[in-house]
């Protein structure tokens, strides 16, 4: 396995990156432009082919800075708000490009923050990592009395890099928007990359994600649900000790052939931990992987990656289930002004859309997307193996939503990013989960009489 990746460190050598890539981009959809025009059947396969190239420009370009840009990458994959189904694709491709550290830079890693090689501080550590991301790694390890733990190890530099990072991202996005119709306006996009660093701070300080272990093992606490608890004593802002949970990553567990039964009780779990942590405690563990969560022998579920966690305001959680219980009670024809102003409440339109645009224009743009969302809620128990695919919106719907959204709250990104990513492996799964639910089904028994 390779180990050690090399950096492009210089201001220069960055900045070439994302320029080229910038020029590429342009080229790319003057292309687009001047290519004839295409029989109405080849519209959105034209479309699609585009966007395709335009993420396979941006993902090189991401790939080529590594560390905080490769993370970027992985966030921005996840950001149906912003970009499009096929550059999302492409920059998806972040989840696979990790690659370890060698022996010696985790021992320098360990030096530093503790003055102490891993050999001394652990009764038995591991030096070869069993996991690698973009911006750390995880090893396996043993406490002085025998307590089994892992330990997760950031790779050197990657919190500095952040700032001159999300700098180049910006740039590159900026120009993206210049060159191609496929992103929203400046201050969209401008809030999104804002809201990633942010978060990418957050992911480089492992005593914040402490925190938030220590926080969701008090609070969310559900009885089929297992949150490991950190080793403070062995935890530092690039160095997270915690206790280690036996279980199994998704796809190992589904190689098993585990019964329905059990494929349905782990639905459960994922879908109970995601309502609640919404609905319920307002604290968001935002970060969906499949590598998060452990299948454990006995049926339970474990949660082991807290690096990415939003609060929720009830404002917004109440918004969230207004809009899904309107769609749940509306009728063909009916009236659209409930939802217009749940959609005014959430900040995404502006109060001064007419009726008229909101109803001819912004409805049938919003009408897959918001089928699909309410989608598992129109039953009590809902088969997730028949879950529809989320779906691509048409290149005219796409500039549609680009001039009618005027932002995207803060809690936004996190809510879409995390229900996308539950559904993702309930469908993996095959799981039939009761989806019947007080916050949204009581509400929605209200809405009827309102």
């Amino acid at each position: 396995m390779a180990t050690d990746p090399k950096l492009r460190t210089g201001r220069m050598a960055r900045g070439a990156i994302t320029g080229l890539a910038v020029a590429q981009a342009g080229v790319a959809h003057l292309g687009h432009l001047v290519r004839r025009k295409p029989a109405p059947g080849e519209v959105d396969a034209r479309q699609a082919e585009h966007e395709a190239e335009l993420g396979r420009i941006l993902f090189g370009a991401l790939n080529q800075l590594k560390g905080t840009a490769l993370k970027a990458s992985q966030l921005l994959s996840m950001e149906a708000s912003l970009l499009p189904e096929g550059v999302r694709r492409e920059l998806a491709r972040g989840f696979h490009q990790a690659t370890p550290l060698n022996r010696a830079l985790v021992h320098k890693v360990f030096r530093q923050e503790f003055s102490r090689d891993a050999d001394d501080l652990f009764q038995r550590f591991d030096p070869q990592a069993f996991a690698a991301a973009s911006l750390g790694q995880v090893h396996h390890g043993e406490l002085h009395g025998g307590e089994r733990v892992v330990v997760k190890v950031q790779y050197p530099g990657i919190a500095a890099s952040i700032g001159s990072d999300m700098g180049l991202i910006r740039h590159l996005l900026q120009g993206l928007r210049l060159t191609s119709d496929l992103l929203p306006g400046h201050d969209i996009v401008d809030r999104i990359m804002t809201d990633i660093e942010h978060r990418l701070a957050e992911e480089v300080d492992y005593t914040h994600e402490a925190g938030q272990l220590q926080w969701f093992g008090e609070h969310a606490q559900l009885a089929d649900v297992v949150v490991p608890q950190p080793v403070l004593s062995h935890t530092t802002r690039r160095v997270l000790t915690m206790q280690a949970v036996g279980g199994l990553h998704l796809d190992a567990w589904l190689a098993t052939q585990p019964a329905q039964a059990a494929r349905n009780r782990a639905g459960q779990c994922l879908f109970d931990w995601f309502m609640h942590s919404v609905f319920g405690w307002h604290r968001l563990n935002a970060d969906p992987h499949p590598g998060n969560f452990l299948f454990m022998p006995d049926g339970q579920l474990g949660v082991i990656d807290f690096g990415c966690t939003k609060p929720l305001s009830p404002a917004f959680t109440d918004r969230i289930a207004r809009v899904w219980c309107i769609g749940l009670s509306e009728v063909a024809g009916g009236d659209s002004t409930p939802l217009r102003q749940a959609y005014v409440d959430l900040g995404l339109i502006s109060p001064s859309l007419s009726d008229a645009d909101f109803e001819q224009q912004l409805m049938p743009a919003l009408a897959a997307i918001r089928t699909w969302q309410i989608e598992p809620f129109r039953q009590a128990r809902f088969d997730f193996a028949n879950r529809s695919a989320f779906p691509v919106l048409t290149a005219a719907h796409r500039q549609v939503l680009t001039r009618a959204l005027i932002a995207v709250p803060p809690e936004l990104p996190y809510f879409d990013r995390a229900f996308l990513g539950i559904n993702q492996l309930l469908k993996t799964l095959g799981a039939e989960v009761v989806t019947i639910t007080p916050w949204i089904h009581s509400s929605f028994k209200e809405s009827r009489h309102v």
